[in-house]
């Protein structure tokens, strides 16, 4: 591993990515969020969380912390010797994709102010946008890292990450995954170099999968539900199978969120012409038993619904 020593980060973005980045990384180096939200800002400066997150918040409140925020990259860029991107990339069923021109308008700012920076994208994009944005701005410093966190627990997945992985096997990358290595309380984080391509693909699989976990275990409800079963015997019983294992198995009306929901449907988008049941079966029946929920509760002719 390349040792990374202390260094000027800039994190553009605040929302779960961005802040739990900054805190992460604010232990140890000197750390700038870049947001355009100026209320965010505001509350970032005053050592409150703009997201919901209690080790966020007690981090800001109760760590000795390098980190500042502001609505403008000007005077920022320059001096940053790494630049993370963690905007927003909302699905557009228009396009039938990601809607990166958040990442795009970013990368271009950046670009022009300073080509030597690593520049680190995590937000969430389509298999291949890495390498469309190296070709179109003619760099190699342009990294994709994906990012494996849940709303409300950021930075704890951040102190104790699953794995890192690095869309790149460059220099620059193994010093990025180092200094997220660094800055973990877990010892020994597995750590996978990639290409650009395979770490997005890495990504939208990730979390496809969790989507079907979720549709499988909601599928297994309904039955239980429409033949009169006890669905948490069925489950217990699954679940003491080493290979399917007790987590990620609570029935619930459908999965949701911010990430599963898009993530599913750019994934499907980038099969395109590859054959494939599993990935259009998931989106299906996330549908089917919202809506197999929905006309449950309607049965009840209630007065209030809550």
């Amino acid at each position: 591993m390349v040792k990374s020593s202390s260094h000027n980060i800039t994190i553009i973005g605040s929302g779960y990515v961005g802040m739990s980045l900054a805190t992460l990384l604010s232990k140890h180096h000197k750390v700038t969020i870049v947001d355009i939200d100026k209320e965010k800002v505001k509350k970032i400066n005053a050592g409150m969380s703009p997201v919901k997150d209690s080790m966020i918040s007690d981090y800001l409140t109760n760590k000795d912390l390098n980190l500042k925020a502001t609505d403008s990259l000007n005077g920022i860029i320059d001096t940053a010797n790494l630049i993370i991107i963690a905007t927003p990339t909302d699905y557009d069923d228009g396009t039938g994709h990601f809607d990166t021109s958040s990442v795009d308008k970013v990368v271009e700012e950046i670009l022009q102010h300073n080509s030597e920076a690593p520049i680190v994208i995590k937000s969430t994009i389509p298999e291949g946008h890495t390498d469309f944005l190296k070709t179109k701005y003619k760099t190699n410093n342009i990294l994709f890292s994906p990012e494996f966190l849940r709303e409300g627990q950021a930075l704890q997945d951040n102190l104790y990450p699953s794995r890192i992985i690095i869309g790149s096997k460059c220099s620059n990358a193994e010093l990025f995954a180092n200094i997220l290595q660094e800055a973990s309380l877990k010892k020994d984080v597995d750590i996978l170099f990639t290409s650009s391509k395979e770490a997005e693909a890495i990504k939208l699989f990730s979390n496809t999968y969790l989507a079907l976990r979720v549709a499988f275990f909601n599928e297994l409800d309904t039955y239980a539900m429409s033949k009169g079963l006890n669905a948490r015997d069925i489950i217990n019983g699954l679940s003491l199978d080493e290979r399917i294992g007790d987590h990620y198995n609570n029935p619930s009306f459908g999965y949701g969120g911010y990430c599963l929901p898009k993530d599913t449907k750019q994934l499907l988008a980038n099969f395109n012409s590859i054959p494939q049941e599993l990935i259009s079966s998931v989106i299906s029946s996330n549908q089917k038993r919202k809506k197999f929920i929905s006309d449950k509760i309607l049965e009840r002719e209630s007065h209030t619904i809550g």
